[in-house]
């Protein structure tokens, strides 16, 4: 027998590719952090000899979920200011908060407190857009969890950096120093059109080219943002960004609820990638992004949660029940966005859109053991004729039992091993009576 770290064996296995598989009475076999084997449990007990064993009968195996937008950060800021329209939200309450709390202790005990919660919601890897993306990275690799940080630029001073150039530059320095990481990847992340000028936009796709890596940006998020450029450079956003040669594959835009015939033709043909959150458009009535016609037209669609500021979770299981519900509405097909399309739009979709998906966002050997597993043995859930239709239409994500990032356990039936869940609380409790106070 061939000595192995950890056998898995599952009731089921949605491994995402080939595409609509489902295994039952299969189990994973993970070596040194990676997939060595998926096979009939009963040929796992004779082939390998494992130092640890799971045996989860009562469970689907689905690859680690990919949150690829969030603000992790603004966990802190969660419920501050809710039922209001973007602009008056950001303007209003948001920016002004945090022009007067952010700091890099903020930013570390609000990324704990995310990925506490997007651990315990089965995500593996999430893709982040926030002020001191060094401590995100940090705070990140030493919980274990995969993490592409934002390299954030803005025309206007934060306590982050003065203007563009800093931006870009203090950037830079996060990017060399996580160069390599397995577990940290950086990607460029201008805000939005209406905050970055196109002199920076230009260096950041030279740059971007130059270490190859993505660019993430807020893009068509609502009406007003598309008609105040039009006022402003006679252009809408998405044709500002074309003419400054952005719309590539190494694009994310996240959003886009406001979208043409031609603009999608166009951003297809571009090969960018589009991240929708839709429960933060519909909170902020920003618009609904047509994710049928787009996945029709060869898009790569992912899915986000947005910050828990404007969600108010980082709930990726309840992100892929809106995302089908919703597709079917917008489409007006309720068979748009079927649930195993949707899960691998909440896992190797994401992997795609950030550069990853050779090493995760599904279950095949020779990938990172990134895994999450739900259990569908309970009254909310039964009976199961379909998993993969239960775990997108009734699960919640307090099913979530147990997750792995590269091999190693960070959720253990339910229990956080490299996170203290206590002290996140204490230190969330405090800045809660700070901020109140303040």
């Amino acid at each position: 027998m061939t000595a192995v770290d950890t056998l898995i064996h599952s009731r089921w296995i949605a491994p995402v590719e080939p595409a609509t598989t489902l295994l039952e009475y299969h189990s994973v076999v993970i070596h040194e952090g990676r997939i060595l084997d998926i096979l009939p449990t009963g040929e796992a007990l004779t082939t390998y000899n494992a130092s640890v064993e799971h045996s989860l009968d009562r469970h689907l195996l689905i690859p680690g979920l990919v949150n690829t937008h969030t603000h992790a950060a603004m966990s802190l800021l969660r419920g501050l200011a809710d039922d209001l329209p973007l602009n008056e939200w950001l303007n209003d309450h948001i920016w002004p908060a945090e022009s007067r709390w952010v700091n890099e202790e903020f930013v570390h005990d609000g990324t704990q407190l995310a990925m506490a919660e997007m651990l315990r919601s089965g995500t593996t890897c999430f893709n982040d857009m926030y002020f001191f993306p060094d401590v995100t990275a940090r705070a990140a690799a030493h919980c274990g969890m995969r993490a592409n940080v934002g390299l954030i630029v803005l025309d206007f001073p934060t306590v982050w950096a003065h203007d563009a150039d800093e931006y870009i530059s203090r950037g830079l320095a996060v990017h060399d120093q996580y160069r390599g990481d397995p577990l940290i990847r950086t990607l460029f992340a201008p805000h939005a059109p209406y905050t970055v000028s196109d002199k920076p936009l230009e260096r950041i796709r030279v740059l971007a080219d130059e270490l190859d890596i993505g660019i993430h940006m807020h893009v068509h998020e609502t009406a007003d943002e598309v008609d105040r450029a039009i006022e402003l450079t006679g252009k809408r956003p998405l044709e500002r960004l074309h003419g400054l040669g952005l719309l590539s594959p190494a694009m994310l835009a996240v959003h886009m609820t406001q979208l043409s015939t031609a603009e999608i033709n166009q951003y297809a043909a571009s090969g960018g990638h589009l991240v929708h959150c839709p429960e933060s458009n519909l909170k902020l009535a920003s618009g609904f992004c047509p994710v049928q016609t787009l996945s029709a037209a060869g898009i790569n669609v992912a899915l986000g949660t947005d910050g828990a500021a404007s969600n108010n979770d980082l709930d990726m299981l309840g992100e892929m029940r809106s995302a089908a519900l919703l597709g079917k509405a917008v489409g007006a097909d309720a068979s748009a966005l079927p649930a195993h399309t949707v899960l691998e739009m909440g896992t190797l979709n994401g992997a795609r859109a950030l550069g990853i998906d050779a090493d995760t966002g599904s279950l095949l050997p020779g990938k990172w053991a990134d895994i999450t597993a739900v259990c569908l043995d309970t009254i909310e859930t039964q009976p199961v004729y379909n998993p993969v239709s239960q775990l997108i239409y009734a699960c919640g994500r307090e099913q979530v039992t147990d997750v792995w990032v590269a091999g190693r356990h960070l959720l253990k039936e339910r229990r956080l091993t490299t996170l203290e869940g206590n002290d996140i609380l204490e230190r969330t409790r405090d800045w809660r009576n700070r901020i109140s106070s303040g």
